[in-house]
């Protein structure tokens, strides 16, 4: 295959290691750029703007559970994002996929299907964990879908005025960080009030919050630690 840029975002330097050596088995020339922690994946997403994949961790810094992927699909909606993560339950890896993620690769995973994952992607399929089912719950599964649709419709400044509301800041605290007015952050309110379909921002926040896999997961019964 030709040559591609890819972004690797994960704080285990082990599995970065052998997620670089997957890309370079599928490509005769691959560049493949590291991130360890969100912020400094976005850094090198803004700075390369010919990234192609991004492989995502679900639980590193700065990443809380499918908020890093929403945001990325938000922001940069013609990058293919590949989760990767320890925490492969079922309903997880669902969620991921409903979510937008083009695969879920479990840190398990071997050279060999790693590989085979990303040369599943290029082909515009979904690759998956052996054994998982992704039809099992369809209401769950459209309202992520339907919840994916509506975030991608948030410009990208409406979804950090969303995601800060989520967090509990404040109108006027939100103009403050973004440095904008607080009648633009009102507006922003409005217009994603509108788009998610809800009536308040305390709804707003709910909606942004089921992004969050330690919170609001009822089916996550471990305490995740690492990625």
């Amino acid at each position: 295959m030709s040559q591609i840029k890819v972004a690797i975002a994960d704080d285990h330097p082990l599995f970065r290691t052998a997620l670089t050596q997957a890309v370079l088995k599928n490509f005769d020339s691959a560049e493949v750029l590291e991130a360890e922690n969100f912020q400094e994946l976005i850094s090198i997403v803004e700075q390369n703007a010919d990234i192609e994949i991004i492989f995502l961790d679900l639980h590193m810094p700065g990443n809380d559970g499918f908020t890093g992927l929403t945001l990325l699909q938000n922001h940069f909606p013609d990058i293919v994002v590949i989760m990767v993560s320890s925490d492969d339950q079922p309903d997880i890896v669902r969620k991921a996929i409903n979510l937008g993620a083009s695969a879920f690769i479990p840190k398990s995973a071997n050279l060999t299907q790693i590989s085979t994952a990303i040369a599943t992607v290029l082909e515009g399929e979904v690759w998956l964990p052996e054994h998982t089912d992704i039809n099992v719950d369809l209401q769950t599964a459209a309202e992520h879908q339907r919840l994916a649709k509506q975030l991608a419709q948030l410009t990208p400044q409406q979804y950090t005025v969303l995601a800060s509301i989520a967090n509990g800041r404040l109108n006027k605290q939100i103009a403050y960080d973004l440095d904008i007015k607080e009648t633009t952050v009102k507006k922003h309110v409005s217009a994603i009030l509108l788009k998610l379909e809800v009536y308040n921002r305390t709804q707003a926040g709910l909606v942004f919050q089921q992004l969050m896999l330690t919170n609001n997961d009822s089916n996550h019964d471990k305490q995740v630690v690492n990625g």
